[in-house]
């Protein structure tokens, strides 16, 4: 395999006589058509702004908290009083707490960095396929990201995928240019300095979103060693130098957290409140063993279908990013096809393109959706936004390729670019055939466009004046029905408040409640506890979850904290923590369940030493009629405990 990008000689894709040449179209084309693709991802991302509400209403209200101090924005709280973290590094909440000092607290303040941050990498993307593969193959790979259904939904909420994708595409092109460095002077520091650039971004994908980061580093690792020029000795020395970069920007943050003077919040969604059990548990083992047990674990799970070798083909996730796994597949074949006729002898090395790019972008694919494919504990379908770039860097990498192998005489071209057309539109069908009743008209044009496209392509053999039709209609064949999903996500409403970002028919019944707004109740429950409080440091305290707890957060000023974390079987606060509030008169009222009421040890807990240390508070107290419901009047639902105790503290 070449290692760098090889330089073309007249007969290549510079000659004006040759039949896919770059000089045919003026020169400002390709910034113009670029242009054009950051406009539409724009407008895909960015459609009706107003309109998404707080979007994922945990990362919200944890924006908020973590606006109120210095620590909350470090540390990630979710609660303004700074009791419990969000189940993440803070990293992706960062620009969202940014915007929101600059243009106020509203749910479009907090989703603009992420369609800023989704068209950026839009753009890097493009640069770093440019740099591999050509200015067209480039250009494709930004317009299939562009329009990767997945990617559309989750650019539209504020989930750290959409830093995460942005960070580790940075990654990838910083390793791009050290492996051109590396071919230019094979001693050179430039090489060493993009690659511990590379690693450096891939740590701060890291402190987005923990160990879904570091699923790409033996793709990265693998293209440099593969691709690098110098001594075996020198390659692993620079690799290593990253690996130490890769290893401080990814663990400061952890470190800083454990090591934070005096009083530092609960971990979310650990079992000790430490930063570390976070790493290797819930967002770690966790997700892969379904280690944390049952539960909401399950829950997730579900969302994503079963674990298995073929859950990206399922009903829940072939929707959102298989789409053009079927290319994909043809394009790591012909890229192994390539390697071995150059290495014969049958192809001039013009003819292929630089081995690191199909072991950067395949192996990325390769192994993240494996891992994705048989992750047991929590997953979510949009997670499989991180395989777009890699999806979308191969199919510019097919595009290329082919013509490369065209131009130096391989008749095979005139086969498999066809094959390739038909395989990925065949499967498009079987994909929209299982929705019927969700634009089940799609499937006539997206056959008809590929039969089209496959005839033009088996008659003409990429030349002649029908080219140009003939590739257009081979790209409306292959995006269309993508294209179709991702066009539909503005404007479509979404279930679970933004939890479960989709593109397509939705997967299950929005929520009939808002999870944003206080109930009538709850209003009534927060103004008389504010009464009553006095000088208390924490106004109330909320059980069973973030779900209940958001209301009083998003919805008031007020120093509301939620008790469990965002599940509620979190170790926070504990029961002698409440103790010691309790006796300092930092903390009088809490809302939660009576005594013997069914969730996770940690909340049964609580609970019972809740009933058995505070009074209730007849609800006439805070002008509620004895047995009246919040229901149907905008507070939470998912079949939650909806009807509140309050419970008075105060030491007896």
């Amino acid at each position: 395999m070449s290692n760098s990008a090889p330089t073309l000689p007249p007969t290549s894709v510079e000659d004006r006589s040759a039949p896919m040449r770059a000089r045919s179209l003026p020169a400002w084309s390709a910034p113009a058509a670029l242009g054009g693709i950051l406009v539409l991802a724009a407008l895909l991302y960015g459609w009706a702004l107003g309109s998404l509400g707080w979007s994922n209403f945990y990362y919200s209200t944890t924006a908020k908290s973590m606006g109120g101090s210095w620590a909350n924005f470090l540390l990630g709280s979710y609660d303004p009083a700074g009791v419990i973290t969000v189940d993440k590094p803070p990293a992706a909440l960062w620009p969202q707490v940014v915007s929101s000092k600059i243009f106020g607290l509203h749910g479009w303040a907090l989703v603009l960095p992420q369609l800023l941050e989704g068209v950026a990498a839009v753009l890097v993307l493009h640069r770093t396929v440019r740099r591999w593969a050509g200015e067209g193959a480039g250009l494709l790979a930004a317009l299939v990201l562009t329009l990767t259904p997945i990617t559309v939904a989750i650019n539209r909420d504020n989930n750290p995928d959409t830093l995460l994708v942005l960070l580790l595409v940075s990654a990838a092109y910083a390793l791009t240019r050290a492996l051109q460095a590396s071919a230019a002077s094979a001693e050179g520091r430039a090489a060493t300095l993009w690659l511990c650039a590379s690693g450096f971004l891939i740590g701060c994908g890291f402190l987005t979103k923990m160990l879904a980061a570091w699923m790409v580093v033996p793709a990265f690792a693998a293209a440099w060693l593969i691709g690098a020029a110098g001594t075996w000795a020198s390659r692993l020395w620079r690799l290593l130098a990253a690996g130490a970069v890769l290893a401080v920007s990814s663990l400061w943050w952890i470190a800083m957290f454990s090591l934070w003077p005096g009083d530092r919040p609960y971990m979310g969604g650990s079992k000790d409140g430490s930063a570390w059990d976070l790493v290797i548990g819930y967002n770690g083992l966790g997700r892969i063993f379904d280690s944390k047990g049952a539960g909401m674990q399950g829950a997730g799970a579900s969302f994503g279908g079963t674990a298995g070798v073929t859950r990206l083909f399922n009903q829940q996730v072939a929707g959102q990013i298989s789409w053009l796994l079927p290319t994909c597949a043809v394009a790591l074949a012909v890229a192994v096809a390539g390697a071995v006729l150059r290495r014969r002898g049958g192809l001039r090395a013009d003819a292929v393109l630089p081995g690191y790019g199909w072991v950067l972008w395949g192996m990325w694919l390769v192994v993240c959706g494996a891992l994705f494919s048989t992750q047991k504990g929590v997953f979510h379908p949009y997670y499989t936004t991180e395989l777009a770039p890699a999806i979308a860097a191969l199919c510019g990498g097919l595009a290329s390729a082919l013509a490369r192998a065209h131009r130096a005489g391989a008749r095979w071209v005139a086969v498999v670019a066809p094959a390739a057309v038909a395989v990925t539109t065949a499967w498009a069908a079987v994909i929209i055939r299982r929705s019927p009743d969700w634009h089940g008209w799609l499937v006539w044009p997206v056959l008809a466009a590929g039969c089209v496209a496959v005839a033009l392509l088996l008659v003409f053999r990429l030349r002649g004046r029908a080219l140009p039709a003939a590739l257009a209609c081979t790209v409306g064949a292959v995006l269309l029905a993508p294209a179709a999903w991702s066009v539909s996500v503005p404007g479509s409403e979404q279930a679970l408040g933004g939890l479960n970002p989709m593109a397509g028919p939705p997967a299950m019944q929005p929520v009939p409640y808002s999870l944003t707004e206080l109930t009538s109740t709850q209003r009534k429950i927060l103004d008389y506890v504010s009464e009553q409080a006095g000088t208390a440091r924490i106004t109330l305290a909320v059980e069973r979850g973030a779900m209940l707890t958001t209301p009083y957060i998003l919805g008031s000023d007020k120093t509301v904290i939620g008790m469990g974390g965002f599940t509620g079987d979190d170790n926070a606060p504990s029961i002698a923590q409440l103790e010691k509030w309790i006796k300092r008169g930092e903390l009088r009222y809490t809302v939660g369940a009576d005594k013997g009421a069914p969730g996770p040890r940690t909340f049964t807990e609580r609970t019972e030493w809740i009933s058995r240390n505070c009074a209730k508070v007849p609800p006439a107290a805070y002008g509620v009629q004895p047995g009246a419901s919040s229901k149907g009047t905008g507070g939470p639902a998912m079949g939650l405990w909806d009807d509140v105790v309050l419970y008075d503290c105060a030491p007896r």
